[in-house]
């Protein structure tokens, strides 16, 4: 194998890794019934962050190492697309998913009944629905990346 045979290898695994659970982080807390358990459901959330964070470094950095090593790739339109798009969703954590993720961190943390507020879902929406964006730009980026198509 070569260097960028190897790197290619890490780079779809990271994918697996840092944009799979991704896929599923909105569906953690949503079924929970009361706070104990929407508390539960952020512990949660937040160690398969650490996994996507990890995973999404990694994809970052085999992705452009491939790039280097083949410098053709930074005239491909495809690779030129998904590097922008990803740039943009990482740009969405702390512009976007961090504001509306701190009013829900602040009542987990100062919130005193077991009943859900009105306003957790309120803040929950936004965050879930920024989700749900960065998610749609993933699938555009892994599609870029199969289909090669310009």
């Amino acid at each position: 194998m070569t260097l960028y045979q190897v790197l290619l290898f890490i780079h779809i695994f990271s994918a697996i890794i840092g944009l799979g659970p991704g896929f599923i982080m909105t569906l953690i807390p949503v079924k929970a019934q009361n706070m104990a358990e929407v508390r539960h459901a952020y512990r949660i959330r937040t160690m398969v962050h650490i996994i996507i964070m990890i995973g999404g470094t990694l994809l970052l950095v085999t992705g452009l190492t491939m790039g280097f090593l083949n410098p053709a790739l930074f005239r491909a339109g495809w690779y030129v697309t998904s590097l922008t798009l990803y740039m943009v969703a990482l740009a969405m954590g702390p512009f976007v998913l961090k504001p509306f993720s701190r009013p829900i961190k602040e009542l987990l943390k100062t919130y005193q009944g077991e009943e859900i507020p009105e306003e957790y879902y309120v803040h929950a929406r936004k965050v879930f629905n920024s989700e749900h964006v960065e998610n749609i730009i993933f699938i555009i980026i892994i599609s870029l990346m199969i289909l090669k198509p310009f």
